[in-house]
């Protein structure tokens, strides 16, 4: 019976789930002879009230059935947050009423004049994938090796954990970093059956070790924008609040919007644009 990419997905993080949840959590004596870590299958299914072969087709990704009620009760057992109860939804073949939509591949003149009437603001457009589309002067006096870099790496989540020590601005990656994996976990969900969005997680494995242990703790939790810190030599440190705003009549789009978290970020961020414009 061959498993699909979403069964396969869906496997994995149920296993992670699984494993997570520890027998006195659930009121289970931990007993001396387990050689997994969290539950059993057998007692996930218990708990759940479903069965033991039904749940362990489940869990290896086979193509069964899975109601939302029956779901439901699997993520009440496992602990799961609201959206790592939408990513299971997803995973399962349940429709979900928020689906990933793939933007044009054409970004329309008035986009990017909107985005440059925002300057002094840096501000940039991307993609659900996190690719970059468009920016503004600010935004590419800030972001220089990220908007100089191939288009096939000109991507914020790329840069974040494959950006040379020397090329990289950003003071609090490790901090971000773990809520930005989930985050695209989440988003990734959503396009399974896309080759690119595969192929661009493949690389971004090969091509952070980070990036590839945040990734298998199968953690997932709604996308959002992380506030930022940033060093330039002779400047000092950035201190910046983004603001994300999605595009009804471009699904998949959004503008992403630097805002000063201080008076000094921004006599700063003034400064990196004088230095940019004097190059």
């Amino acid at each position: 019976m061959t498993v699909t990419a979403h069964g396969r997905e869906l496997g994995s993080f149920l296993r992670s789930r699984r494993e997570r949840i520890t027998p006195a959590q659930v009121g289970i004596p931990p007993g001396t002879r387990r050689r997994t870590p969290g539950l059993r299958r057998e007692e996930v299914a218990q708990l759940a009230g479903v069965g033991i072969t039904w749940y362990t087709w489940l869990e290896q990704g086979r193509p069964i059935n899975a109601s939302g009620q029956v779901l439901a009760a699997v993520a009440r057992t496992l602990r799961l947050t609201d959206a790592e109860r939408d990513h299971l939804y997803r995973l399962a073949g349940v429709p979900q009423p928020l689906a990933g939509v793939e933007p044009a591949l054409d970004i329309p003149d008035e986009l990017h004049a909107i985005v440059r009437a925002l300057d002094p603001l840096p501000a940039v457009l991307v993609n659900a994938r996190t690719d970059v589309l468009g920016w503004n002067r600010s935004y590419g006096a800030l972001h220089h090796h990220l908007v100089s870099a191939p288009a096939a790496e000109r991507n914020t989540i790329w840069y974040l954990f494959t950006a040379l020590q020397e090329h990289s601005r950003i003071l609090n990656r490790d901090e971000q970093a773990p809520e930005v994996v989930a985050g695209f976990r989440y988003s990734y969900s959503q396009h399974l059956n896309d080759p690119q969005w595969r192929d661009f997680v493949a690389r971004l494995r090969d091509a952070s070790p980070l990036l590839a242990r945040l990734w298998d703790t199968e953690d997932v939790a709604p996308p959002r924008l992380c506030d930022k810190h940033y060093g330039f030599p002779e400047i000092g440190e950035i201190r910046i609040r983004s603001t994300g705003m999605a595009l009804v009549d471009h699904p998949g789009i959004r503008i992403v919007v630097h805002t000063p978290a201080d008076d000094c970020s921004r006599e700063r961020i003034d400064r990196v644009l004088r230095r940019a414009a004097a190059r």
